[in-house]
């Protein structure tokens, strides 16, 4: 069974209803003690990182999902929940984050742009990706839906499985042991994003 983390930030229900699609139930959780009980955690976010990690402070749950992450099950932060696995951001000051990927969320720099480019980064982009069960039966490059003004930037080149193009090259999906986060939105991505979430189903 596969939680979706409930900390009153995410399009839970966008989520919720990709996995429908693929005719797998989800829970959305908001209980941090039930977390151990599943096979699989879910970590979506929409909005402000230093919000978010209050949130998720405010609800008991940052110690929860750190354990979950040490049993070894699949973990998948989505957007902001991507943002939310790295050690720092820089997003409205100087916040803390899980840190269960070395590493720190930056804003685009505008000033390395090769080209006058609108921020945030909205729409459809290419995401160039690794070898990776979660891209299993995907094209090496495919186009997935984006929402975002941050991006993050990994201290470790192994814990990156794809980057995209916009301005210059960024991290957008990562891997780290059985932690996963994709800064796209697999549940508005349509067929590519539901095959997405249905490789992270088959993990």
């Amino acid at each position: 069974m596969i939680a979706i983390v409930d900390y009153n930030m995410g399009n839970l229900a966008s989520v919720k209803n990709a996995f429908s699609k693929l005719g797998k139930d989800t829970v959305v959780e908001s209980n941090p003690l039930k977390f151990k009980e599943y096979d699989k955690l879910i970590l979506p976010g929409v909005g402000a990182f230093g919000d978010a990690m209050e949130h998720l402070r405010e609800r008991n749950m940052i110690e929860s999902i750190k354990e979950f992450s040490a049993s070894g099950k699949p973990m998948l932060g989505i957007c902001l929940g991507m943002q939310l696995l790295f050690e720092s951001s820089e997003e409205f000051g100087d916040h803390e984050g899980l840190g269960l990927i070395k590493g720190r969320v930056e804003r685009f720099d505008e000033t390395k742009f090769s080209e006058p480019l609108k921020v945030p980064h909205m729409g459809w982009n290419r995401v160039f990706t690794k070898k990776h069960p979660l891209f299993e039966g995907l094209d090496e490059n495919h186009y997935l839906y984006f929402v975002h003004t941050f991006h993050v930037h990994c201290d470790d080149a192994e814990d990156i499985i794809g980057e995209t193009d916009y301005g210059y090259k960024f991290t957008s999906a990562v891997s780290h042991n059985n932690i996963m986060g994709i800064q796209p939105h697999p549940e508005k991505s349509h067929e590519n994003g539901l095959k997405i979430l249905e490789n992270f189903i088959n993990l």
